[in-house]
């Protein structure tokens, strides 16, 4: 027997892209042809199990997501912008999901919107999977995906594909290199980013065949992900490239990458970024030991690419290279002059490979002292463990008085209050363990601080100095903290009112209402119950939400006899995939609770301005 609900949901993750896609011609808001996508499939959900799974489910969501936005059309008045069927035919349903990939993917929104849009609407995944694969909370992704929907509807420049290939190209490698290398948690591969990043590489190149940088993108990660059973040790511990063992890398997957290389000389032009990065993976795929790997090509290679992408960690990168065709001294030059750029400030492999190259010299204090440093700067805790050990198997150094980290233990066990602790601990332990206090100067600390918090706003920049001021004073050297200076924090204006239409919805209104009236933070709000309401005191039972007289009006009506569930409800109810909880479902009506998203998306609608921006004013 034939699950309905599974079927639907096996069909949206393969068609969603394409009914969305299709639906962004015709209505020209990512967030309205989403939500029309969605209500096709609460409608399989609601007819399929009693009526059948149709022959061609994917057409079918596509014509009932279609007679959404048509009757949307029609009552918003743009009869013109109805399309007719000539016109329907006329672009292939391929042209509408690359049309979507660029919309998703449109360089006006920053990195990490793009990307939680991308996993949205192009590969299907909800904002609670979108967050799992982040190790980001829910609402953090639902913020970034309502704000990225709302910035390509006030752009303007939304629905109509650029020309360029190099953001969706970017947001792709973007997806792969988090999965690939995990930035935090505790595990080192996240497989369902690899696998989502190659899926929808493959899905670019067939849809742009003639573009090389495509079929180098995905060449490069076919290649990348061939080493993802040997990057890992037996303990969890990352392996390097030169230690690992060849013979677990992923034969289908590498000759799938050089297949995907050949296809991008085909398609022939000068090489791109990610034609050489594919090129450099080539080169480690055909030497079948470490020893046999081709450095000096590999070298060159990176020239080439730095000249094409002078970013930070493609220099980073060009230094290893070189570090390995010319020897570590050579290495090392690059790598000190890097260390001046402030874009790499924080990034816990410029210390890393330092120490490497240091070590490679015989310079084993300053290798440990480098390889703690990158440990106190990596997120993740796998990385950070093996940094750790891999500084320890180096010796102690001599001794030279007490060191960093020992000191400020004691500073933080000297009767400072625990919140007091707690925040000067997370500032000073990011200058590592193992340093000898004696060995620090003012223009050392200085640096430090700059290395790691130099574009931070003024307020943070300010505690962190705090911080370091409190320590060296109490260190006995308050001459260390010469060269800190606090900066200037400008005053905020006060924000000016915002009119609510007093023709709103109940819903909105009583929402509106109540978070300017009680201030209180937007998720808080949206996760009152009705039986979190003293709605005599005018409070929440826990005393954390008050209102005044007109949010006291506007809940009694929108209540209205009901006496549990969620407080704010959406239009519809659950749609499919992953059901939501049960406290998020009105026993009553049986729909769900509203969400941030939509939420944002109505007040967008409505006032002009986001639910934070209201809630200020």
């Amino acid at each position: 027997m034939i699950d309905a609900a599974a079927t639907a949901g096996a069909v949206w993750k393969q068609e969603s892209a394409r009914i969305v896609g299709g639906l962004l011609r015709m209505v020209h808001d990512v967030g309205l042809a989403e939500e029309f996508a969605q209500d096709a499939l609460v409608a399989a959900l609601e007819q399929w199990p009693s009526g059948g799974v149709p022959e061609n489910p994917g057409a079918w969501l596509l014509t009932i997501a279609k007679r959404r936005a048509v009757d949307h059309l029609r009552r918003a008045g743009r009869q013109e912008a109805l399309p007719d069927q000539a016109e329907q035919a006329a672009e292939p349903a391929g042209d509408d999901v690359l049309r979507l990939m660029f919309t998703a993917c449109h360089p006006v929104l920053p990195a990490e919107a793009r990307v939680a849009l991308t996993l949205r609407v192009v590969a299907g995944l909800s904002p609670a999977e979108i967050a799992r694969a982040f190790l980001v909370a829910e609402p953090v992704i639902v913020r970034r995906i309502a704000g990225a929907k709302r910035t390509l509807a006030e752009s303007g420049v939304a629905y109509e594909p650029s020309a360029a290939l190099t953001s969706v190209l970017e947001v792709i490698y973007l997806i792969f290199n988090e999965g690939y290398a995990a930035t935090s948690g505790g595990d080192l591969i996240r497989a369902d980013l690899c696998l989502e990043a190659l899926r929808l590489g493959r899905l670019l190149a067939g849809l742009a065949p003639d573009q090389a940088e495509a079929h180098g993108l995905v060449a490069l990660m076919e290649i990348q992900q061939s080493r993802s059973a040997a990057r890992i040790g037996p303990s969890g511990e990352p392996v390097r490239l030169h230690e690992q063992n060849r013979g677990r890398w992923d034969q289908l997957l590498i000759r799938r990458g050089f297949a995907a290389m050949l296809r991008a000389r085909e398609a022939g032009g000068p090489p791109g970024p990610y034609v050489l990065q594919a090129a450099i993976a080539v080169c480690h795929a055909q030497a079948r030991t470490a020893e046999e790997t081709d450095w000096a090509r590999i070298a060159a290679l990176y020239d080439a690419l730095v000249t094409l992408l002078p970013t930070p960690v493609v220099r980073l990168n060009r230094a290893v290279a070189v570090g390995f065709a010319r020897g570590p001294q050579a290495g090392l030059t690059l790598i000190d002059e890097l260390r001046a750029d402030r874009r790499l400030a924080g990034y816990h492999l410029l210390p890393s490979v330092r120490g490497d190259l240091l070590e490679r010299l015989g310079r084993t204090a300053e290798a440990r002292h480098e390889l703690e440093q990158a440990a106190a700067l990596a997120a993740n805790t796998a990385e950070r463990d093996f940094l750790l050990r891999r500084a320890a198997a180096l010796g102690e150094p001599p001794a030279a008085g007490p060191l960093l980290g020992e000191a400020i233990a004691a500073f933080l066990a000297s009767g400072l209050a625990p919140a007091t602790a707690r925040a000067y601990g997370q500032t000073l332990r990011r200058f590592g363990d193992r340093t000898p206090l004696a060995g620090l100067t003012a223009a050392r600390v200085s640096e430090m601080v700059a290395l790691h918090w130099a574009d931070v706003m003024p307020r943070s920049w300010n505690r962190h100095v705090a911080a370091v001021r409190s320590f060296v004073t109490w260190a006995g050297v308050p001459e260390l903290a010469a060269g800190l200076e606090k900066r200037h924090i400008s005053k905020n204006h006060r924000p000016t009112a915002i009119d609510l239409p007093a023709d709103a919805p109940l819903r909105e209104l009583t929402l509106w209402t109540l978070l300017r009236e009680s201030r209180a933070p937007i998720g808080t709000v949206l996760a009152l119950d009705i039986e979190d309401l003293d709605l005599d005191d005018r409070r929440t039972r826990g005393g954390d939400v008050t209102w005044r007289s007109a949010s006291a009006r506007l809940l009694t009506e929108l209540i209205s006899g009901r006496t549990r569930g969620p407080l704010f409800l959406s239009e519809r109810r659950p749609g499919p995939g992953r059901p939501p909880a049960a406290h998020d479902i009105c026993p009553v009506t049986g729909r769900r609770r509203l969400s941030y998203e939509r939420a944002e998306h109505l007040c967008k609608q409505a006032t002009g301005h986001t639910l934070g921006r209201l809630r200020h004013a």
